[in-house]
């Protein structure tokens, strides 16, 4: 078989390496079309749906006909009621609504984006080879993203900031202002993730330095995005990663990154004053607020009175924008300004508590909230606890010490922490990037919710990260 492999020409070799990959190519698509511009228009109508969105309908069908054809059950039935369960919440919620045909669009969106969507990616990924080629499609948006918006940043051709066009947005705009922050704060968590430690011998050994310029990269543009949230959910999700890969590693890299701070904001001089006021606020929230962050204490109050009102399955899906009014504080102002990068100077209508938790007790009561962070809870113990098995099964074993084999030195020493990834927890990079992508979106969270062209990237995100909680070492589901 060997022999007759190497007979065949290097053309017929890489159809059939690319026909292996075949599978994966809507999940890619989803990816990648996410780099080309989309006129937003109204923000408040709803059904507005992407070449992404359509890409990500195409994966789920792939997923079903798959499953169909192989007639096989990939999910053990506790996985499936990870993934599932928060579609109970969805549906009493949109049952319950005053509103049946805003409950019924919300009902579709929730299903793309919690449901169908990471299952359809955990479905169709294989192994940690196919997690790689969907990682690197989200790194590789990340860039383009990120080029854009550092241009946008540098010709100050971005979106208004402080009286000036500097904010880097990509090519979401204005009206999508989180949208390149969290594609590139994706990207570089996932980057982080392959260069703290290293590969397997199959993988190229340009990968862990690849990965390691990437992330590099990325700082730039995620601190001309100014946006608090991202900052936040970025540096939990990095120190995380960090110290799950070990205590020797997370001090060089800690070391690094201080150095690297220091470079590019002071020593550079790249936005370092905006961006320090910037950063400086988030200390300030308390004492004396800007308006946007009257705004949102404002309505996450509102919100929480939609859900004492009604506690078990809130007031409907889609219903916040229709209640905030009689639940807001008139602290609240009636939009906020958007302009710059193409686009004339707009009001956006405030829709939502900007908290996914509270958007999701306010329209979906307390069943739906818990279902749908009981979920992502459950994800991560399980991407933990996969994680650390991993690393206790790569864990060198000292020379003379009972069990030693062989007689060369081990290279990670006596001092690995336990529970944490060795430095020589080879293929363990996908891991520590789905556990930190999935760490970065529960933060983020609490600052943000859904909504936007990259929502459908963030279902993807729980995808990657369902499958690596999901999945065992043989490729089978728990």
């Amino acid at each position: 078989m060997a022999l007759a492999t190497a007979a065949l020409p290097p053309l017929t070799l890489r159809l059939r390496r690319l026909r292996h990959y075949a599978p994966l190519l809507p999940a890619l698509a989803t990816v990648l079309l996410l780099a080309a511009p989309v006129t937003t228009g109204d923000v408040s109508a709803s059904g507005k749906v992407t070449p992404a969105d359509a890409a990500s309908a195409v994966l789920v069908v792939t997923a079903a006909v798959r499953l169909l054809r192989e007639r096989s059950r990939p999910l053990t039935p506790a996985a499936a009621v990870v993934l599932g369960a928060p579609a109970l919440g969805f549906a009493a919620a949109a049952v319950t609504s005053l509103d049946p045909g805003a409950g019924l669009a919300g009902f579709l969106r929730y299903v793309q984006v919690f449901v169908a969507v990471p299952a359809a990616v955990v479905l169709l990924l294989r192994d940690r080879r196919d997690f790689t080629v969907v990682a690197g499609a989200i790194v590789l948006l990340a860039l383009v993203q990120g080029a854009v918006g550092t241009w946008q940043y540098a010709t100050a051709t971005g979106a208004s900031y402080m009286g000036e066009d500097i904010r880097a947005v990509g090519t979401f705009g204005p009206s999508d202002v989180m949208g390149m922050a969290t594609v590139v704060a994706y990207g570089l968590v996932i980057a982080a993730g392959y260069a703290l430690v290293p590969p397997p011998a199959s993988d190229p050994r340009w990968l862990r330095p690849a990965a390691m310029g990437c992330a590099a990269l990325l700082v730039v543009p995620l601190a001309v995005s100014f946006s608090r949230g991202t900052w936040i959910a970025t540096a939990v999700a990095c120190t995380a990663m960090i110290l799950l890969a070990g205590r020797r590693q997370a001090l060089r890299v800690l070391a690094a990154l201080a150095a690297s701070a220091v470079v590019i904001v002071g020593g550079l001089g790249v936005g370092s004053q905006m961006i320090g006021e910037r950063a400086a606020s988030i200390t300030q929230v308390t004492d004396s607020p800007d308006p946007s962050v009257t705004d949102r204490y404002t309505l996450w109050s509102a919100a929480v009175g939609m859900w004492r009102e009604h506690p078990v399955t809130g007031v409907g899906l889609k219903r916040f924008p229709a209640e905030r009014d009689g639940h807001a504080a008139l602290a609240l102002s009636s939009g906020s300004d958007t302009a710059g990068a193409g686009q004339a100077f707009t009001r956006e209508p405030l829709l939502s508590p900007h908290n996914m938790y509270l958007l999701a007790l306010s329209e979906q009561g307390l069943l739906g909230c818990t279902l749908l962070a009981g979920g992502w809870t459950a994800l991560l113990v399980l991407g933990l606890r996969r994680l650390r098995a991993g690393a206790e099964r790569r864990r060198p074993v000292l020379r003379g010490s009972p069990g030693a084999v062989g007689t060369g030195p081990s290279s990670d020493g006596p001092t690995a922490p336990r529970g944490a990834v060795p430095s020589t927890g080879q293929g363990l990079g996908p891991g520590i990037a789905a556990v930190g992508l999935l760490l970065w979106q529960c933060v983020d969270f609490l600052y943000a919710d859904i909504g936007g062209p990259s929502t459908v990237l963030t279902a993807l995100l729980l995808g990657l990260a369902a499958w690596w909680a999901l999945h065992t070492e043989d490729g089978g589901a728990r």
